[in-house]
């Protein structure tokens, strides 16, 4: 099994939510199961039904976060001597070169990846151009509209 590169905040985000499925969603939908089981005849129990595919789901994504946790190599930047250099985990600001545009992203795991949180995976296209760069160096992307060319202007490890 191959590892799971995960940041600090992205591995106590998995931590959290299995930690919530196990005290709090786990419990409730056993609850569910019995209430629905109180109400007689289970063929024709539409409550019975959506608790037991609701617990097949909850059981499904414990039994993920578990084994995504236990292949976790959880990076945290600050930690690595980066020379400057931009790396899994860091905070990248760029500026667009053809529209002067500026944006902002971490670089992250497939599993924290977000591009709405200004998350990109370490997989992108954008971030592979990134690492190993430094502030000031020009990043070029080759993108579905043509090369794309980006600035660094600011490198953060968060």
């Amino acid at each position: 099994m191959s590892k799971i590169p995960l940041t600090v905040s992205g591995a106590e985000k998995l931590r959290a939510e299995l930690q919530r499925m196990k005290t709090q969603d786990r419990p409730a939908v056993i609850a569910a199961i019995a209430e629905a089981r109180s109400h007689g005849d289970l063929s024709e129990n539409a409550e019975y039904d959506a608790a037991k595919e609701r617990q097949g789901f909850i059981e499904g994504r414990i039994q993920e976060l578990e084994s995504k946790l236990s292949r976790a190599q959880i990076i945290d930047p600050k930690l690595i001597d980066t020379d400057g250099r931009c790396v899994f985990g860091a905070t990248v600001t760029l500026e667009e070169q053809e529209s002067g545009e500026s944006v902002r992203y971490q670089i992250v795991g497939e599993e924290e990846a977000g591009i709405k949180d200004g998350k990109i995976s370490v997989n992108s296209p954008l971030a592979r151009a990134l690492i190993g760069k430094y502030s000031g160096d020009i990043a070029q992307v080759e993108a579905p509209g043509g090369l794309r060319e980006y600035e660094i202007i600011d490198i953060v490890y968060e």
